[in-house]
C-alpha cells in the first residue's frame, strides 16, 4: 500500500556519522508506526529506532545517545541520524512502516511494509 525507499548508506570510519533517509510513497494517512531495522550477516533483523503517530520514540540500547530518529511529514520522509558510528553498527538498514499502532515498536513482526535496504559499513 506504500512504498519505502532507503538511501544514505555508505562506508565510514569509526566515529563518523551518516544520515539515512526513507522516502515514503503512496497513501501515508494510515501509517501509525515507522521504524529502522538492521541485519548483519548471520544475525537476526533487529529493531534500531521507531517513532509512532504521537511522536513517541524508541531506541535499542546499543544505539541510545548515538542515533536519532525523526520524520518530516510534509516531505513524507523518515530519517535516522547516526553519530559516533562503531564497527558493530555495520549492517543492512531497512525502514519499515505499520498500519497499526503496535505495542512493541522494535519488533519486526508488527510491521507490514518494508524498504529494500541500504548498506552501512563502519571500519575501525
Amino acid at each position: 500500500r506504500v512504498q519505502l525507499v532507503e538511501s544514505g548508506g555508505g562506508s565510514v570510519q569509526a566515529g563518523g556519522s551518516l544520515r539515512l533517509s526513507c522516502a515514503v510513497f503512496g497513501n501515508t494517512a494510515g501509517l501509525n508506526n515507522l521504524g529502522w531495522f538492521r541485519q548483519a550477516p548471520g544475525k537476526e533483523r533487529e529493531g534500531v529506532a521507531a517513532i509512532d503517530v504521537n511522536g513517541r520514540t524508541n531506541y535499542a540500547d546499543s544505539v541510545k545517545g548515538r542515533f536519532t530518529i525523526s520524520q518530516n511529514n510534509a516531505e513524507n520522509t523518515l530519517y535516522l541520524q547516526m553519530n559516533n558510528l562503531k564497527p558493530e553498527d555495520t549492517a543492512m538498514y531497512y525502514c519499515a512502516a505499520s498500519t497499526l499502532l503496535i505495542l512493541w515498536p522494535l519488533h519486526r513482526s508488527g510491521y507490514n511494509n518494508w524498504g529494500q535496504g541500504t548498506q552501512v559499513t563502519v571500519s575501525s
